[in-house]
């Protein structure tokens, strides 16, 4: 089955290539690395604010962080020039986690960009990670995730 198969088997469409709100790039490749910039959770358009373990549940962090990976699947298409099947691998997802210091479960938020990107890409979506927690991200969301992929040329 290929990617855009899996894509509209679950219903998913992918945004076009947003716009960068600050002085940096939405990705940059070198070789056949592409590095795409921290994407932060949306919902209704707007930043997902809220911060786990005091205004969210690890399963609403799970849906923001999931919400998140098919951005960042936007932006790699928009980087493989309109061809996700150019991904060879999903190398590394960096996951950032408004969250209180006393809640431990970030790994699960990240899960649901994880778990997403193994259902489309299958094999090539294993990749390694980080999950951290952090006191505050930009516009008060809840997550933001940065992603590195291999593309084939």
């Amino acid at each position: 089955m290929t990617i855009a198969a899996r894509l509209q088997a679950l219903g998913i469409e992918l945004p076009p290539l947003a716009i960068p709100a600050a002085a940096y790039l939405p990705f940059v490749q070198t070789g056949s690395l592409v590095f795409i910039s921290g994407h932060i959770a949306k919902k209704d358009g707007k930043a997902w604010v809220g911060q786990l373990g005091l205004t969210m549940t690890t399963e609403e962090g799970k849906a923001a962080a999931r919400s998140i990976a098919i951005d960042l699947m936007g932006t790699l298409k928009a980087a493989a020039g309109g061809d996700l099947e150019r991904v060879k691998r999903i190398v590394k997802v960096m996951s950032l986690v408004n969250s209180t210091p006393t809640f431990t479960e970030q790994h699960l938020v990240t899960n649901g960009c994880s778990e997403l990107l193994g259902e489309i890409f299958g094999d090539a979506g294993k990749h390694a990670r980080s999950a951290f927690g952090v006191a505050q991200i930009p516009m008060g969301a809840c997550v933001e995730i940065e992603l590195i992929a291999e593309l084939a040329a």
